[in-house]
């Protein structure tokens, strides 16, 4: 689409989840950088406890959302349904240059279908993972998100390979993962110290982290991740995604937490790092988690059965278990730290390279 130049480009910049606020803070300090940009934020509300939302605007000092669409959490169509039914007005009214949506939730997808409907060009931050499963709904949202995107930007050679599988190779951008541009040179982590002032934590601990459809919604899966992680002989610290403590309440899973587990509500995002960084391994179902352990050199067990986050496979640094309990018991008891750590997956220049290549693509 050819386009008059301009002195500032007007971008929609659209988050609905806690991954999304991280990229979201890295690209708009970029932007800022930049100069040639109005950003304006358009928040789904699909994470609307304030431990998962709000709180991260604050910290990350992300501008405040000028839209907040409260579509909560729902079945997945209603909540696309519901997110381009409210979003369409939106840009009407604003008439922006450009549409840009992170990650693979359902409030990507839906950013995604509603750009295209209105032919604003579209950018994908994280374009071109891959999980090959369509039973997983974050795979589906990649798929159609992708499908439907103007500017691609992802993180890894592995993107653009299976971009290229698809038979897109024009306007493909290789940038390193964004969301680990804040972790480089940040002098907000804790100390062990620090963090055992605040909670009842020891000197050796692991972080367990478990939110994906597949692991709340089967009570199985979940029941096997609870006995696995209370049988390991180091405490594990469980920040409790609401979804995951509902489906706890549920079922009555608690007789399968042992005393070892430690359970708190979700943490602010510089304190997850911390613990990251102090912890003697992670096992986690998020996406997120498995490449901020990965930043920390701590490694890590997946207990999904697949992960887009191949390099920290190849490298050693994470090993997929699955919700299987022997696996997980398994890998725990013999956890060790590879030799071999590229920093795969970014060098913190993501945001600069990003807000470069848009402002090229729509002044050109």
């Amino acid at each position: 689409m050819q386009m008059a130049k301009k002195n500032k480009y007007k971008i929609l910049t659209i988050v609905g989840a806690r991954p999304q606020f991280i990229k979201a803070a890295a690209l708009s300090r970029a932007f800022c950088k930049n100069g040639h940009f109005e950003e304006i934020i358009v928040h789904s509300g699909q994470h609307y406890d304030n431990n998962l939302s709000q709180d991260f605007f604050d910290e990350l000092d992300i501008p405040n959302p000028s839209y907040n669409l409260e579509i909560g959490s729902k079945p997945h169509n209603v909540m696309i349904g519901e997110f381009l039914i409210k979003f369409d007005p939106i840009i009407e009214k604003e008439n922006p240059d450009l549409i840009i949506v992170y990650g693979d939730t359902n409030t990507t997808a839906a950013g995604a279908i509603a750009a295209a409907k209105r032919y604003i060009p579209l950018a994908h931050v994280e374009a071109g993972l891959r999980e090959f499963n369509k039973s997983i709904p974050e795979e589906v949202n990649k798929l159609i998100t992708d499908s439907i995107t103007d500017l691609f930007f992802t993180p890894t050679n592995e993107g653009v390979k299976n971009l290229a599988a698809s038979g897109v190779t024009q306007n493909v951008h290789l940038t390193g993962d964004i969301s680990l541009d804040l972790l480089f040179n940040s002098n907000n982590y804790l100390s062990i110290e620090e963090l055992q002032k605040e909670f009842l934590i020891q000197d050796k601990f692991a972080i367990l982290t478990c939110h994906r459809d597949a692991n709340t919604t089967n009570k199985n899966n979940l029941i096997n991740i609870l006995k696995a992680v209370s049988t390991l002989d180091i405490q594990v610290v469980f920040p409790i995604h609401p979804r995951t403590k509902a489906a706890i309440e549920h079922h009555k899973l608690h007789a399968f937490l042992g005393e070892n587990v430690l359970m708190i509500s979700p943490l602010p995002f510089w304190t997850t790092q911390s613990l990251i960084k102090n912890s003697e391994f992670v096992i986690t179902d998020s996406g997120g988690i498995i490449k901020e352990a990965y930043f920390h050199k701590v490694p890590g067990i997946i207990i999904d059965k697949q992960t887009e986050w191949v390099e920290t496979i190849e490298e050693g640094w994470n090993r997929i278990a699955g919700p299987n309990l022997e696996k997980i018991t398994d890998f725990a008891k013999n956890m060790n730290r590879p030799k071999i750590h590229t920093q795969a997956l970014g060098d913190g220049k993501a945001g600069e390279r990003i807000a470069n290549i848009i402002y090229e693509y729509l002044n050109s």
